[in-house]
């Protein structure tokens, strides 16, 4: 049983986001079909939790409950779960001395707090972090909390107060060894003063910023912003919809903002529908790196939109 426990916590942390995919990802325009990749790995995740718990065995637990939390991305709109999952992680790391499970279930807290906008509380999960970092000398763990930190100055102090925390976060991240706080992660820091006003990028200042693996999502506000109007429907017509990580909030914000220039109709209903369930949290704030303010102030600007173009169809 402690065997099958492990095999279904490894299958539930290596299939997160689309890694098993055995089939096109729908694309975001049109309502998703069933993804039995990530139905089988939801069902491992719940499995080996279960097992685990039966077992009573800690360290077992705590890695089952990492595969739960990296298959908590069902739907938007869930970082209160997640907060859950790291209370629970950190207390029984807590409780038997499992200071790297520990870590993790603070970082995962100190997420789904920013996500919920619940900033007191995430400030000192980072200042925890930072002493359980240093005591345990984990220095990785300590660029989560520069990340927290640019995106909270960001949110309380607005872009100019947080631009330069932001170039230490990537360049501190730059050797780090994580390609998720490095692969793409400047080109979402330029969308950051963009995505939290409104209108739409300045296309030269992202023409030197590698997206990375956001790309095809990146591209159709880009097309936009260039008065390619055409091309951007055409995109968005053809994109996938955004994995379902610590960035589909985000990342659907920025089809939505996209959609709203060149008047996707269809691309805007979905994600008016996607991002409905998180619309008492902040955009991308729950990855702990970037925040593209309240949700509700996209949700408004989808509706708007959408008002727009039914006028439009009625003259």
């Amino acid at each position: 049983a402690a065997l099958r426990a492990r095999l279904l916590s490894v299958m539930a942390v290596e299939s997160r986001g689309d890694a098993t995919a055995d089939a096109p990802l729908p694309t975001a325009a049109l309502a998703p079909g069933p993804e039995a990749w990530r139905q089988r790995a939801e069902r491992a995740a719940e499995q080996a939790v279960e097992l685990a718990r039966s077992l009573g065995d800690p360290t077992l637990l705590a890695f089952a409950l990492n595969g739960a939390f990296m298959q908590s991305f069902a739907t938007c709109g869930s970082a209160a779960q997640r907060a859950s999952l790291g209370s629970e992680l950190t207390r029984l790391a807590a409780d038997h001395q499992l200071a790297g499970h520990e870590i993790l279930g603070r970082i995962i807290r100190l997420q789904a707090l920013a996500g919920l906008g619940r900033f007191p509380q995430a400030d000192a999960e980072a200042e925890t972090i930072d002493r359980l970092a240093q005591r345990n000398e984990r220095p990785l763990a300590r660029v989560f909390t520069t990340w927290y930190r640019a995106l909270r100055t960001c949110e309380t102090e607005g872009w100019e107060a947080a631009r330069a925390l932001y170039t230490q976060a990537l360049e501190d991240s730059a050797d780090c060894g994580m390609p998720g706080l490095t692969e793409g992660a400047a080109a979402l820091v330029a969308l950051v003063p963009v995505l939290r006003s409104g209108g739409l990028p300045d296309p030269t200042s992202l023409t030197d910023v590698d997206a990375g693996p956001y790309k095809p999502w990146l591209d159709p506000l880009i097309l936009a912003a260039s008065g390619a109007t055409d091309e951007a429907h055409q995109a968005l017509t053809r994109v996938p919809r955004p994995p379902h990580d610590l960035l589909q909030e985000a990342l659907w914000c920025v089809l939505a903002r996209a959609a709203a220039s060149v008047g996707h109709v269809p691309l805007l209903r979905r994600a008016r529908a996607v991002l409905t369930p998180a619309e008492d949290e902040y955009a991308g704030a729950g990855s702990g790196l970037i925040s593209f303010g309240p949700v509700t102030r996209h949700l408004t600007a989808i509706d708007a939109a959408l008002g727009s173009a039914d006028g439009a169809e009625h003259h």
